[in-house]
């Protein structure tokens, strides 16, 4: 389909260093609370270790929120209630420091990137650098057409990729992972649904803002169209992206494979991005464990996901809406685990 080999990314990924992990759980046997005191939060201590390289665990110090934005044809279907401009009020919003994400975002003195894929407006309405890598206006309705050619596809790749290289080489030592997207978990419904083999309603969520009945009936039907679309390109994960996924998804897919690569350590957030780990995983196996999962967001489908992929939320709040604050309201608990396993005294 394009001189992309996604194949490399089995080869190129490697595991967190399983040695340095033990030697970190070694440490935290030494140290002057119980071993399992701390719960879960030994756990990411010594996984944060393990992806940096070294005991004992760096602070993070550098950590990036990265929200991929994008429209998608299918919303035109009725199957969201996100706002009537589209992904671009979201984006308009976050920019303007209005929204969840970035109150978020600047409470917890985070940097925050917006990646613009595929937004249905004049690319004139928004800054340069949240625009350089946009494939095109909104992506393609995919219950009855492909959300991109090859070529489309293949650019969004390359362009999550770039990004990912971007944040390695310029000290960013862990992403917290969203998206800003109308239309984007019914995507990310059809390709968990195909990935899983399961009927659409089994993938079939009320999305971020909540939607009603009526609307849940119409978002069911568009992924059940969407998976027969799906079904005969399983073999070829980046056709799946361009046939059922968008611009958005397809970035983040090569944004999450790259990472591993670059071995940048990523916070998950809802349904979106548990899809293109989803996908990512099957192009390369060991990719997930430089993933968390930031929080459990209530989508049946964000649920099938992370329970293919063998990840386990760190939050369980019932917070439903998206836009990354999932991933950001993880983060100083790992921020936490980190200190504690980095500054805790070891017992003599």
């Amino acid at each position: 389909m394009s001189g992309l080999n996604l194949d490399e990314f089995a080869t190129l990924i490697e595991r967190p260093d399983p040695d340095t992990r033990r030697e970190a759980e070694e440490r935290r046997e030494r140290l002057a609370p119980r071993p399992g005191a701390f719960g879960r939060l030994d756990e990411l201590g010594e996984w944060l270790a393990a992806a940096q390289g070294g005991v004992p665990v760096k602070p993070v110090e550098r950590p990036k929120a990265i929200l991929f934005a994008g429209d998608h044809g299918v919303a035109s279907l009725g199957v969201s209630a996100g706002p009537a401009e589209g992904a671009y009020a979201l984006v308009r919003a976050t920019l303007d420091g209005e929204s969840a994400p970035a109150v978020l975002a600047r409470g917890s003195g985070v940097e925050l990137r917006i990646v613009d894929m595929a937004l249905d407006c004049d690319p004139e309405l928004l800054p340069a650098d949240v625009t350089r890598h946009r494939v095109r206006r909104g992506s393609g309705r995919i219950d009855i057409e492909d959300a991109l050619t090859a070529e489309e596809a293949e650019r969004a790749f390359r362009a999550g990729m770039a990004i990912a290289d971007e944040e390695a080489d310029s000290g960013t030592d862990l992403v917290v992972l969203g998206d800003l997207s109308v239309g984007g978990t019914t995507a990310a419904g059809a390709l968990i649904g195909a990935l899983c083999g399961t009927d659409a309603s089994v993938v079939t969520g009320r999305g971020g803002a909540g939607i009603d009945d009526l609307a849940w009936m119409r978002k069911c039907a568009a992924i059940r169209d969407a998976l027969r679309r799906a079904r005969p390109v399983l073999g070829d994960q980046l056709q799946l992206l361009a046939t059922t996924g968008g611009a958005d998804l397809t970035a983040i897919t090569g944004f999450l494979l790259q990472s591993a690569v670059r071995r940048t350590p990523v916070i998950l957030d809802g349904v979106v991005s548990a899809a293109c780990a989803l996908v990512a995983q099957r192009v390369a196996f060991r990719a997930p464990d430089w993933w968390l999962a930031g929080q459990s967001s209530g989508d049946p489908a964000q649920a099938k996901a992370l329970d293919r992929i063998a990840l386990n939320p760190l939050l369980d709040h019932g917070v439903t809406l998206g836009e990354g604050t999932g991933a950001l309201l993880a983060l100083p608990l790992v921020r936490a685990a980190a200190s504690l396993a980095a500054e805790l005294p070891v017992r003599s």
